[in-house]
């Protein structure tokens, strides 16, 4: 037997190297786009030994920009501290973090996931950073927000969106067809 080393290990449609173009992106810029911090612990004069319970809201948007292969996505989050005996508001810190994106070769059934996925993910330490250095800022102990899952959280907003388009049917169904006669 003899050994040709320029088999392809296993077989490939002519032209399939070609059909996967090659991904390209680079950040643009990164901006804080609005930014709101409110320090209720300071305004109502609260005091003592107060445990503070953290919610974060994360919601995402892209949109294209004039320039060809330049997308903007912007990162919102709303971040509530309150004490967890009185329920006393402690902080509210809003924040749009908006990166801007160069980005070519993905295929566009692709590209909305990627841009709400991958993009993200990319300028979220920049976005952590800030968020930390606001919060220690503002007097309390630096907000150190753990990783968020853009998988996940895209997952969910198609779920959501389907379950949406069903209820929307469905009641649509129940008023029956329009217009017969």
């Amino acid at each position: 037997m003899t050994d040709t080393p320029d088999a392809p290990a296993s077989p490939q449609p002519e032209g399939q190297a070609q059909q996967q173009p090659k991904v390209t992106q680079r950040i643009v810029a990164q901006y804080i786009r609005d930014m709101s911090f409110e320090n209720a612990l300071a305004q109502k004069g609260l005091s003592g030994d107060l445990q503070p319970e953290v919610s974060v809201q994360v919601n995402l948007d892209a949109r294209k920009r004039g320039q060809d292969g330049q997308y903007e996505v912007i990162t919102k989050l709303n971040i509530t501290s309150k004490a967890k005996e009185s329920g006393e508001p402690l902080f509210i810190f809003e924040i749009e973090y908006a990166g801007v994106f160069q980005i070519s070769g993905v295929p566009d059934d692709q590209l909305h996931p990627y841009l709400l996925i991958e993009c993200p993910r990319m300028i979220f330490p920049y976005l952590r950073r800030i968020v930390s250095d606001v919060t220690r800022d503002g007097g309390f102990p630096p907000l150190n927000l753990e990783q968020i899952d853009f998988l996940q959280l895209y997952r969910n907003e198609l779920q959501r969106r389907a379950q949406q388009q069903q209820a929307q049917k469905a009641a649509e169904a129940e008023q029956g067809p329009s217009g017969t006669a």
